[in-house]
């Protein structure tokens, strides 16, 4: 027997599959809207890659005329496929990553070709019964060796993709090109359509509006640094509270940059490696110092997870006496000013490629006040203070100096670059240096308006010679 309740499930099944239906059109409208939102939000974001977009359909047009145009099609025949299996495939975003997937596939294709050819006629000197036993060896050879080549590290970082493609076109040759009349047609087809297709995405990635993956690289590191120094300059605001609420709001978005420098590792190893493969163009010369930018971005990753350290302090239940907070304000203040403006000024110099001196005076501020930090907290100021209070200013202001050593390697490395590639002096060098006058020297005369003032005056040792006699 039916029981009841099955007859009444029915409808009910019904109606909710009727419900379903009824609301899909709002479901797909929705998403669709929201696609469009997303879609609008990258565009704004940055047009670089709509242009790309264009560039790449520009190129897939322009080798689908070896199908449309029949001249063509008539001497490459089915073999126009692979140009537009080459553009799809070696197209990137950048111009050295376009280049070296070029170059990758062009030269792998050129060198398995050739091996291919020649592994084919060895094989058909042994006849007919000897001639598949030697095309499986050579094949199985060949890819257990460029196998095992792919797992060296250069090779892997740089040549990967070439490697795939040289064991895929040997054995493509070896295998297809079975009858003797057929395999060197083929391969000089192959060929040859692979180096129009990589010559399309090559030529279209340089000379339509070009994205640098040496730029992209040069002006990361150089951001890198400015959200490092937001970060400290937003997080002394809001650990000692020195400004007001709306101040701080519009900052709080500055301590969670540094969680973009945490990630970004591979990216940047990504973008020196493709940097490698670029033509030189503006002030990014043939071999450019790239590995040096990696060492920076090192060096703010190290930074960073300070930073995050610093970040968690601020979340902390445990906030320490305001006694101890204000015994310190000042000099952790200090600290990350000063700090803070020495990675601007970095940031800066990377950016305009220029020499900039006044980093150095930013950080030998933070290290004078790192200096009188230390002093303090190995002073016996604390021996009568709570330790449960004591812990966490102390966290704080270890991290701190942590951050100014950090400040400081970077620096040493941003100026190692700066020599590398021979960054411009800035206006404040060019400037000749004034000579500061003493009224104790005789052979200057005070000046009657500084004479009863507390000046501070700098003699260099070869500034007169009847001064140096004295």
């Amino acid at each position: 027997m039916v029981s009841p309740n099955t007859d009444q499930e029915k409808p009910c099944a019904l109606v909710r599959g009727l419900e379903k239906i009824m609301i899909l059109p709002k479901v797909v409208m929705k998403k669709v809207l929201c696609i469009c939102k997303l879609s609008k939000e990258i565009a704004q974001d940055d047009p670089r890659k709509v242009i790309h977009s264009l560039k790449v359909g520009l190129a897939i047009s322009l080798v689908s005329l070896f199908y449309y145009y029949q001249p063509l099609y008539e001497n490459f025949g089915l073999s126009a496929m692979w140009a537009v299996m080459t553009v799809v495939v070696v197209f990137e975003y950048t111009v050295g990553a376009t280049l070296g997937k070029g170059l990758n596939r062009t030269m792998a294709t050129l060198a398995a070709g050739a091996l291919g050819v020649g592994a084919h006629y060895l094989a058909s000197l042994s006849g007919e019964t000897g001639e598949p036993i030697l095309i499986g060896f050579f094949v199985f050879l060949q890819a257990a060796i460029a196998s095992f080549i792919r797992f060296f590290p250069k090779v892997k970082t740089r040549y990967d993709y070439g490697m795939l493609i040289f064991i895929l076109t040997f054995s493509l040759i070896s295998v297809s090109g079975f009858r003797d009349d057929e395999v060197v047609k083929m391969a000089h087809k192959r060929l040859t359509t692979i180096f129009l297709g990589g010559s399309a995405c090559v030529m279209i990635s340089i000379f339509v509006c070009p994205v640098w993956a040496g730029e992209e690289l040069h002006y990361s590191i150089a951001q890198k640094l400015q959200t490092l120094g937001d970060f400290l300059e937003a997080f002394v605001d809001e650990y000692f509270k020195t400004t007001k609420e709306e101040e701080s709001k519009d900052k709080m978005s500055y301590l969670e940059g540094y969680k973009s420098i945490l990630n970004a590792k591979s990216n940047e190893e990504s973008l020196a490696n493709f940097a490698r493969w670029e033509p030189g163009h503006g002030k990014f010369k043939f071999r450019h110092p790239w590995s040096q930018y990696l060492k920076i971005g090192a060096l703010s990753r190290q930074c960073a997870y300070r930073m995050e350290a610093l970040k968690e302090q601020l979340n902390s239940d445990i906030k320490g006496s305001a006694e101890i907070h204000s015994t310190i304000q000042e000099l952790c203040t200090e600290m990350c000013f000063e700090s803070s403006l020495a990675l601007k000024q970095l940031s800066l110099s990377i950016k305009t490629m220029t020499k900039k001196s006044s980093h150095d005076t930013h950080i030998a501020n933070s290290k004078a006040a790192v200096k009188i930090l230390n002093s303090l907290l190995q002073s016996s100021l604390w021996k009568e203070t709570d330790l449960l209070s004591v812990i966490p200013v102390v966290t704080v202001a270890s991290l701190l100096i942590d951050v100014v050593d950090c400040t400081e390697k970077i620096a040493d490395s941003v100026n190692v670059l700066a020599t590398l590639i021979n960054f411009d002096s800035s206006d404040d060098e060019k400037k000749p240096k004034e000579v500061s006058q003493s009224p104790t020297c005789e052979c200057v005369e005070p000046d009657p308006m500084i004479e009863n003032s507390h000046v501070v005056v700098i003699v260099e040792e070869s500034m007169c010679d009847k001064c140096n006699k004295v």
